[in-house]
């Protein structure tokens, strides 16, 4: 009986996973994200891929202070070529230093007009990690590659990280979300600066071998246009936010 009652919750749930057609159908911007770990993709095929029009691709470029991923330039050069939309993300380290992971970034990363804002990726937690200390160190890396490339980066991390940092935090900042479960990335965080949701990771598209993150743009159309360097409207101003006594 247990194990009857087993496989009944096993297919219940089946029924109630979110279909990634459907959010295909939801929005009308979609795109991927790729690291080294995709190893050697054809940016053709992913051009062509039929399912949904692959409109943008984020790309790891570093990581901590001083990591290049193996596959960045290749990849830079080869996503721009296939005519879609690149950006590039770091991957932040909280026990490393802020302004030497910036250093990272800007010395790696040559942005055009037309290329998304660059990337914040903060996903990397521990239990002993200083709340308030790795918010100032977040918001230095942020304010150091914004003043850079004049233009506001992206904030990347999943739905607990951003309860735990970022809620309430970095207002002036667009949010990028991973979050697999959900049915409306909506309902879990309640925020206008929500702009991409990471909603699978094991998204099949032509030109990669094996899995990739797919993301939809769930702001407004015209607000993607907005999140690429060169946008005439945009507000320079560096935002000062103080997190030490928050």
């Amino acid at each position: 009986m247990t194990i009857v009652i087993t496989i009944f919750f096993y297919i219940l749930s089946l029924n109630f996973t979110p279909s990634h057609k459907h959010f295909t159908k939801m929005y009308s911007i979609h795109g991927i994200d790729v690291s080294h770990h995709q190893k050697y993709v054809d940016w053709k095929k992913i051009a062509d891929h039929s399912e949904f029009k692959v409109s943008f691709c984020f790309l790891k470029a570093t990581e901590g202070a001083t990591h290049e991923d193996t596959r960045f330039m290749s990849n830079w050069k080869e996503c721009s070529d296939a005519g879609i939309i690149r950006g590039a993300y770091h991957f932040y380290h909280h026990s490393r230093g802020a302004a030497e992971q910036a250093k990272n970034s800007i010395n790696n990363v040559r942005l055009k007009s037309g290329d998304l804002a660059p990337v914040l990726d903060f996903e990397k937690d521990s239990p002993s990690a200083n709340v308030i200390a790795v918010r100032k160190g977040l918001m230095k890396w942020l304010q150091l590659v914004e003043n850079h490339y004049g233009i506001r980066p992206i904030i990347y991390t999943n739905t607990s990280i951003y309860n735990k940092y970022i809620k309430g935090h970095f207002k002036n900042y667009s949010l990028w979300l991973a979050d697999y479960k959900s049915g409306n990335i909506h309902s879990l965080v309640k925020s206008p600066n929500l702009k991409f949701w990471q909603y699978t990771e094991k998204g099949k598209v032509s030109g990669i071998t094996g899995n990739v993150d797919i993301n939809a743009f769930v702001g407004a159309e015209e607000e993607f246009e907005n999140l690429k360097l060169g946008y005439e409207n945009y507000d320079a101003d560096i935002e000062l936010e103080s997190v030490s006594r928050k």
